[in-house]
């Protein structure tokens, strides 16, 4: 096999139960940042060019089920088991505030102007909270006709999208009226539902199927089987030009997205692959999977100083962290975010 394709991923350990949902920040004066969410109730905040641990979000009691980043990576949110939704400063790993729900918090997003939340879960209602007014109560969407898995905007905030655990298809709503404007047909529930980064495409994953609609115009642009029953896909933001699943067969696939054909694969996951993510720019994508790791690969050939960083078992360090990204770990040094000594140099379960 020719050298040059054989990727050789970032391992980053951490967590100690599976990692289910990864996030990118957008670019930001800083760099770019990568919040996972697992089952051991902790986000992890990372250098998203790097893998470098920045800090792990402690509060929640109940598995993580999702996580963001706002536009400035300044704050994040998270949903879970615990009936909650939490917003937390980036920058401290403090908790600003606690969302309370009455039953698992399956998803959340932050609006495209960062001033609202939005979360979705087994109660079958989308809440928008004020952020400006976070002790306001949320206004409710309540006719989702099953529990919410996935959720994000869509239009510059002006339409909401939503996926259920138990039947198919995304829904779209209108957020003025709360009412469903357009329902895109799956035959499968949709476990991952991502708007491209040029707000071009909205890419779904049901059952072993990988899908990409027209987010403007609601009909379908492609649609290709995939080798195994895949949990979640990504397109390259930069190009379009080919997107990333991930599923039971713990493998990371990557295809071109014009012709659905298979141009890399990508080996090392121990358990099945939950969620994949392409960075904000392209040059890399991530994968967290039920072992318990997030693997970040570059789209390139990797270097020494990659292949030499992926064997460690703590957080990773490459050499290759920008200086802002390096005053926002300095920053983070001295809060109460962390066990510092257990969770952030934990090898995987």
């Amino acid at each position: 096999m020719d050298s040059k394709k054989v990727a050789v991923p970032l391992v980053c350990h951490g967590h100690s139960r599976p990692v289910v949902d990864l996030f990118y920040s957008p670019i930001t004066p800083d760099g770019f940042f990568l919040i996972s969410a697992s089952k051991d109730s902790n986000p992890m905040l990372r250098n998203g060019e790097t893998g470098d641990w920045i800090g792990t979000f402690e509060g929640h009691k109940g598995a993580v089920w999702s996580c963001c980043l706002d536009n400035n990576a300044l704050r994040a949110a998270s949903g879970s088991a615990d009936f909650t939704a939490k917003l937390w400063d980036a920058l401290t790993g403090d908790v600003l505030h606690s969302f309370d729900h009455k039953h698992i918090v399956r998803a959340c997003a932050f609006s495209e102007d960062t001033h609202h939340l939005l979360t979705g879960g087994f109660e079958k209602i989308l809440r928008i909270f004020d952020l400006n007014r976070p002790d306001a109560p949320p206004r409710e969407v309540d006719n989702s006709p099953g529990s919410i898995r996935t959720v994000a905007w869509l239009h510059s905030d002006q339409t909401i999208l939503s996926s259920c655990s138990e039947i198919g298809g995304v829904r779209l709503w209108d957020v003025r009226s709360g009412k469903i404007v357009q329902t895109l047909d799956t035959k499968s529930p949709v476990t991952s539902a991502e708007v491209s980064q040029d707000g071009r495409y909205i890419t779904t994953a049901d059952g072993s199927t990988v899908k990409f609609w027209d987010a403007n115009h609601f009909g379908l642009v492609k649609s290709y089987n995939m080798p195994c029953p895949v949990e979640s896909a990504s397109l390259e933001p930069k190009f379009g030009n080919k997107f990333i699943a991930g599923g039971e067969d713990m493998w990371v696939h990557v295809f071109d997205f014009h012709t659905g054909e298979e141009i890399g694969c990508n080996k090392g996951h121990h358990g099945p692959v939950h969620c994949v993510r392409f960075s904000p720019g392209g040059e890399s994508y991530a994968s967290g999977s039920e072992d318990g790791t997030i693997r970040i690969w570059q789209t390139g050939p990797a270097n020494n100083a990659e292949s030499d960083a992926q064997s460690g078992n703590g957080p990773i360090t490459t050499g290759k962290a920008k200086v802002g990204a390096d005053d926002v770990t300095r920053k983070m040094e001295d809060i109460q975010i962390s066990k510092v000594g257990k969770t952030g140099e934990r090898e995987s379960a």
